[in-house]
């Protein structure tokens, strides 16, 4: 199967030492060989911020 499971954190969180959100993904490993980085809502900052896929 080309598609694997991918978890993205909040990184603005941590820099403000608030409760990091995640979200769960899948990614083609075919085609994307980089880490993903996607603009996802955070709740405990109430805004859109940069997440990216950690192992």
């Amino acid at each position: 199967m080309p598609r694997e499971q991918v978890i993205l954190e909040c990184t603005e969180a941590k820099a403000e030492k608030k409760p990091a959100s995640r979200y769960f993904g899948t990614r083609n490993k075919k085609l994307q060989l980089s880490r993903i980085e996607l603009r996802k809502y955070n709740p405990h900052l109430r805004r859109h911020t940069l997440h990216r896929e950690i192992k």
